[in-house]
């Protein structure tokens, strides 16, 4: 089956990028994004390319190269489902926050009203690509409700992951370390995978193009992001026995990163890891292994977001206490707010969690992050529901001007890795706080002894200073 439409279900952080790629690959091919946010859809279509809503690196001209050739976006679902020979669903499946599995189970209520949404439009077969980060066993709930509410319709369920970074998405995709895809093993099942399988070869090697069935490949994603995930928690842990010590965690991160059985990726000590899959995913294999009763396999897994959770904390107090153990009323200024740089992305970022702590020890916070918009700052902050809406635009401000963020400082907290903080003047910087003047970098981004030597007192995760 040669695939000539697609519609993907879903215009976000994944969907957006992923689509974007495809219609570039496959100009041959009708790619449309949908999305029922109209003002989403609104900006991927706006004239000015540097406007869509998602910020990653190249993005912007993959978009102008292929929209209005082959690349569409809308908000006329039934419409792009119709004419669709394969549909991706790309929603959001967040943490459950109410009922059953509430903190720790993915909730399905967008899959399944796409799945719903799928069978009701649907005018002939359909092949429906999970591409939302999913628990083990959902194509089966996709595959019941499309079966029994379809009109009769052959509906065929593929699980392909996505594991592109954010911030490299569109290297990610455009030179995949693999593409999965996992099917039924019937020869419908195969057919479908062939399908997607000539979809992607148009730019990926074959080899790198696994399959495997459904259920294999959606645990594979889980899977993948709680690797990395433990990674990151394991030399944070480490990060906080090295400040009382003489170690270094750059060093001993250098060290054991050099071994080939180990390797480098993912030993970078900082702040804490955030974005929109680490967490979720850790804490739906948590409650995956509970639900069959495999406490210890839970325990195991969920040590990883206490760790997280504890890093974030003890990053919080560390201001706190060498600002003499208070920081009500002190100016705190942060530079970034995304999750990590090279994106726009805010979810689950630590910089939400370290404000919110300060903020209850009545600080005054300035943000600056060269992405992230004013309004996403405060929707973060809003969300916990720890004050007010009025309380904290009172007690904190965003500002477009990192200077103007530092000025009038007690201390400078760096919660991104953007690069363009290490170009600073932090001479200039330095001369316009309040003294002594700190610098608590979360990322271990800047020099450290250039900082020392204008005058700085520096506290980088990871070291004794």
């Amino acid at each position: 089956m040669k695939i000539q439409k697609i519609c993907c279900i879903g215009a976000g952080y994944v969907g957006g990028p992923t689509m974007a790629v495809i219609a570039k690959q496959c100009p041959d091919i009708t790619v449309t994004v949908v999305d029922i946010n109209e003002a989403r859809i609104a900006a991927w279509n706006d004239e000015n390319v540097d406007n869509i809503p998602v910020y990653e690196p190249g993005l912007s001209a993959v978009v102008a190269e292929a929209r209005g050739r082959n690349l569409f976006f809308s908000t006329d679902v039934d419409k792009a489902i119709d004419e669709a020979e394969m549909i991706f669903i790309s929603v959001n499946t967040p943490t459950k926050t109410y009922g059953e599995g509430k903190g720790q189970a993915a909730d399905l209520k967008w899959i399944e009203l796409c799945a719903r949404q799928i069978a009701r439009v649907a005018q002939g077969d359909k092949i429906v690509v999970e591409k939302s980060t999913l628990p083990v066993r959902t194509a089966s709930t996709l595959k019941d409700i499309l079966t029994h509410t379809g009109n009769g319709l052959n509906f065929q369920i593929l699980s392909n992951p996505e594991f592109l970074a954010e911030g490299t998405a569109v290297d990610d995709l455009m030179n995949p370390d693999r593409v999965l895809i996992g099917g039924d093993q019937t020869e419908e099942g195969k057919n479908a995978i062939e399908a997607l399988v000539n979809v992607y070869a148009r730019w990926v090697p074959k080899d790198r193009i696994l399959t495997t069935n459904v259920w294999s490949s959606e645990l594979s994603k889980l899977t993948a992001n709680a690797y990395l995930a433990q990674r990151v928690s394991s030399i944070n842990s480490l990060s906080e026995l090295c400040e009382h010590t003489e170690a270094d965690v750059n060093e001993v991160a250098r060290a054991i990163g050099t071994d080939s059985r180990i390797g480098p990726k993912f030993l970078k000590a900082s702040v804490g890891f955030g974005g929109s899959c680490f967490q979720k995913d850790i804490l739906n294999l948590v409650y995956i292994s509970r639900t069959y009763g495999l406490h210890e396999v839970a325990d195991y897994w969920e040590q990883v977001i206490i760790m997280n959770d504890h890093q974030k904390r003890r990053f919080a107090k560390k201001i706190i206490r060498n600002l003499y153990n208070t920081v009500s009323g002190k100016k705190i200024a942060f530079l970034g707010w995304a999750f990590k740089k090279d994106t726009n992305d805010t979810r689950e970022s630590a910089a939400i969690y370290v404000a919110d702590h300060l903020l209850n020890e009545q600080s005054k916070i300035a943000v600056y992050d060269p992405k992230v918009t004013e309004k996403q700052i405060f929707s973060d902050l809003d969300y916990l529901g720890s004050r007010s809406p009025e309380e904290n635009r009172k007690q904190l401000q965003a500002e477009k001007d990192p200077y103007k963020v530092c000025k009038g400082s007690h201390a400078v907290a760096v919660l991104t890795e953007w690069d363009e903080f290490k170009s600073y003047d932090w001479q200039k910087i330095y001369d316009s706080m309040l003294k002594p003047a700190h610098i608590f970098d979360g990322r271990n981004l800047l020099d450290k002894e250039a900082l020392k030597a204008i005058g700085f007192q520096v506290h980088a995760i990871g070291s004794t200073n």
